[in-house]
């Protein structure tokens, strides 16, 4: 297998294959030990459908995902399948809708739920007891691998998974459903979060089950996500073998994700010091590359206001892909203490705690791989392979290996600061990094954001349409900090005179006049920084206009769930696949496009809408 894509893009083209030609395999369950209570798919298709249970020394159990005759295709992302090298129009053919349904499999590729454990998980399903406890065997509870897929000309191997499809041994207490409502956010944040240029799992398709439904607050109607990833390995699934102390399973697993994930050792980055303890293994490696890799998608996550809202270690990618998209949310005014997770009343993963949070998650995986980097150039000794490590050489295989995890840590730090700092610079406008950006723009920024209320994301898209001739001088630099205030802003909510909060706003306007020409003096630095039309371009192409943020996706939720409408779920996800547009649509589409890019709504009032005209109601 090629080594994986660094980052995935909305890139590609419309030319491809059917679904019939495209390349297929299942090198997962090929190299991997199944259950040893279905240990062929032969077992699988003579016993009866297995109950949730203990899996031991497994990494999959044999499992078909539930069919369901009545089905509705609502969506499906062309993104995604110039990604995969499916050809446009397939989507069409009875035989995608087949397979993205959970209706048919191809019996040479059988299908599979992947066996993994998780700490700060729930335990048993139970609400409360997770933020860093142990949460024991969790795994694919609704979630159904069909098969892995090659793209004929990128070469780059996907896996394909239904989430929604049905029970397996790792449901515990739970249905296997999923909602129509989780469904549609995982599909359109998925997507979204890849246009952004965020590693992320991806979706290809969206499809509603009219007749299943599932018990959650309310009964409601259930759905499928087909979604795709080059690896669904999670940090969780090394910590299921470790609490079992099971050595063989971990160097299986390390030993796949190396040679199939990565593509081989040599795909591996080698560090340019001298280790004084020895040159590094290949597991070394292997863990230094994770980290680097969940240290800079995190980087993209705080740059971009992202929360991922439960970053449990089986919520955390040895790809470093944002993965299992439960209470996300991108962040409206800038509050760096604010969780879209409400059991999260210690705040655990909070905005401004996620950087800490993977690399916790990131220490787990050390102490799960810590005996095969620790031992060194001796790892593959046919002794230690056989029968583990001798009592004399657990104290220098204990020293090594907390070396190791102590200079990931340094590099997960300089990896997260030199990414963070990147991004920030760029959506500010900065083609150059200066040592005193971080203090005296970057955090001056945020705590302006933070005090005054202002939304993250469209500080920085406003500040892109900015002329440098109105930061020249300080009046007009004034009424340019109006274009930044929301009706959610600080001083509109409250509840004071309005005397007192025109004096407020008074104060606010010339704190924010005074950052701009601060920033205007930064932009002076650069080389054509005060060429307006060259910076604004480059900005825009950072600074998103459309994100589905949380109030979008409840409106887009009702509408088609509710009301029926079909339409309005592609309209966003356009607009979330071409998220630094000025426009998607004809001129008679702005009016409605500019709400949904637009504030907030008050949470006093009513999100009232019109229907606009390209959007038709289904009944």
């Amino acid at each position: 297998m090629s080594s994986p894509e660094p980052f995935t893009t909305i890139g590609g083209s419309a030319q491809g294959v059917s679904l019939a030609e495209l390349p297929k395999s299942h090198v997962f369950t090929e190299r991997l030990p199944p259950d040893p209570n279905i240990p062929t798919v032969k077992d699988a298709e003579s016993k009866p459908r297995p109950s949730p249970g203990l899996v031991k020394s497994a990494a999959f159990t044999w499992i078909k995902p539930e069919q369901t005759a009545d089905h509705e295709l609502l969506a499906v992302s062309p993104a995604a399948f110039d990604s995969i090298g499916l050809k446009r129009g397939e989507e069409e053919t009875e035989d995608f809708k087949a397979v993205i349904s959970g209706n048919k499999i191809y019996e040479e590729h059988y299908p599979w739920a992947q066996c993994y454990g998780g700490r700060g998980g729930r335990l048993n399903g139970i609400p409360g007891y997770q933020f860093g406890h142990w949460a024991g065997q969790l795994g694919d509870g609704r979630a159904i691998s069909l098969f892995e897929s090659t793209n004929p000309i990128t070469k780059v191997r996907y896996e394909w998974q239904l989430k929604g499809a049905g029970t397996t041994p790792y449901s515990r207490f739970a249905d296997g459903k999923a909602v129509l409502r989780s469904s549609i956010r995982e599909f359109i944040v998925s997507e979204a979060l890849n246009a952004l240029g965020i590693p992320t799992t991806r979706a290809i398709s969206l499809t509603l089950l009219p007749q299943k439904k599932a018990q959650r607050e309310t009964v409601e109607t259930c759905a499928i996500v087909c979604r795709f990833a080059q690896s669904w390995i999670r940090v969780g699934t090394f910590d299921l073998p470790y609490s079992r102390n099971d050595r063989n399973l971990t160097r299986k697993l390390a030993d796949y994700t190396i040679e199939e994930v990565y593509g081989g050792a040599e795909n591996l980055v080698h560090p340019r010091e001298v280790e004084k303890d020895g040159p590094p293994n290949r597991y070394e490696l292997l863990y230094r590359e994770v980290v680097r890799r969940n240290a800079r998608t995190v980087a993209y996550w705080q740059a971009y206001g992202f929360m991922n809202g439960v970053l449990n270690t089986d919520n955390t990618s040895i790809l470093g892909l944002s993965l299992d998209f439960g209470p996300f949310s991108f962040m409206d005014n800038f509050d760096p203490s604010f969780t879209p997770n409400h059991d999260d009343e210690s705040l655990r993963y909070s905005y401004r705690n996620q950087p800490t949070i993977i690399w916790w998650n990131m220490v787990r995986l050390g102490e799960s791989l810590a005996e095969l980097f620790g031992m060194g150039s001796r790892v593959d000794a046919e002794q230690f392979i056989n029968t583990g490590i001798n009592q004399e050489d657990v104290e220098d295989l204990t020293k090594r290996a907390e070396g190791i995890i102590g200079r990931a840590g340094e590099e997960y730090k300089d990896t997260f600061i030199k990414e963070y700092r990147r991004l920030m610079s760029q959506r500010l406008g900065f083609q150059t990094l200066r040592n005193t950006d971080m203090d005296e723009m970057f955090s001056t920024a945020l705590d302006l954001m933070e005090k005054l209320g202002l939304d993250f994301n469209h500080f920085f898209r406003r500040l892109s349409h900015l002329p440098i001739s109105v930061m020249e001088e300080e009046d007009p630099r004034t009424r340019a900090a109006e274009h930044f205030f929301n009706a959610n802003s600080s001083f509109n909510m409250l509840g004071m005179q309005d005397k007192h909060k025109d004096e407020e706003k008074t104060k606010a306007k010339k704190e924010i006049a005074d950052w701009l020409g601060k920033w205007r003096t930064r932009l002076a630095l650069e080389e054509n920084g005060l060429d307006d039309e060259a910076r604004q371009m480059s900005m825009k192409k950072v600074n998103p206009k459309f994100l589905p943020k949380n109030w979008v996706l409840d409106e887009l939720i009702q509408r088609v769930q509710q009301n029926g409408e079909r339409d309005i779920l592609y309209k966003i996800l356009d607009m979330s696949l071409r998220p630094f547009e000025d426009h998607w649509g004809p001129e008679s589409e702005w009016q409605e496009e500019e709400r949904l890019c637009g504030d907030v709504p008050p949470q006093d009032v009513g999100v009232a809408y019109t229907m606009p005209t390209f959007i038709r109601k289904v009944p």
